[in-house]
């Protein structure tokens, strides 16, 4: 007969702890389960948040610093009407814009515009440029060096694209008409020179006045050969 052991009434069954797997018991108050505790998250340390937001804000400050040093916004002069080498600016020939500029371009502040005006183009300007102050000066033609020779001539002996201040020629003595007395070339060989100015208007007698900057060692042979009106010119380079 099998004895039975009663369970008396009123006692308390507490079972016993059980085993984790590395030996440690998970039972009584000094156990820690350590899946809990790596699940916990980190605390952030107010101090270390504050100087990442200064590092952010010290390095926004200086690329604006570095951006505003080498390409910014500057209101400069810009060419708006065609000015041949030579001529004077008006007014009218020049405004105003805002662009971007990198340290190296060479430009002419806004503020300056009314300063320009009267001033000498030293290259022919064209529209939509910016007015560099390599572009103009303060010298009147003939420069140093140079002579100023007026040379009349039929409108039908010039190109049909015509003459602009600032191109190349060459002159050179060209034969006289069937029946015209020869007369003794004073040019022997083509002379250098370049358009000054050309006259818009034929005079009364037709002719076309073009003025030609001569090397002062060969304008006098050039405006004795132009007197005789036997003399062509040939157009080596434009501007």
């Amino acid at each position: 007969m099998i004895n039975r052991h009663p369970v008396e009434i009123g006692a308390t069954y507490i079972p016993e702890p059980g085993i984790a797997p590395n030996g440690a018991s998970h039972g009584g108050g000094h156990g820690v389960d350590a899946r809990r505790v790596h699940g916990l998250p980190r605390r952030r340390r107010p101090a270390m948040i504050a100087l990442a937001v200064a590092m952010v804000g010290a390095g926004v400050l200086v690329s604006a610093a570095v951006y505003q040093h080498t390409d910014h916004r500057v209101a400069v002069i810009m060419v708006t009407k065609p000015v041949p080498v030579g001529a004077a600016l008006t007014p009218g020939d020049v405004s105003t814009t805002t662009i971007t500029v990198g340290s190296g371009i060479q430009v002419i502040s806004a503020a300056q515009i009314d300063q320009v005006s009267g001033e000498i183009a030293a290259v022919a300007l064209r529209p939509s440029t910016l007015l560099a102050p390599s572009d103009l000066t303060t010298l009147q033609s003939p420069a140093f060096g140079q002579e100023l020779v007026a040379a009349p001539t039929k409108p039908y002996d010039l190109p049909a694209s015509g003459l602009q201040p600032g191109d190349h020629v060459l002159i050179i003595a060209t034969p006289g008409q069937v029946g015209s007395p020869a007369a003794v070339p004073s040019l022997n060989t083509p002379v250098p020179g370049v358009i000054d100015a050309v006259s818009s208007v034929p005079d009364s007698d037709g002719f076309d006045v073009v003025d030609l900057l001569i090397a002062d060692d060969r304008a006098a042979a050039v405006a004795s050969q132009v007197s005789t009106g036997q003399f062509a010119l040939i157009v080596t380079k434009r501007g």
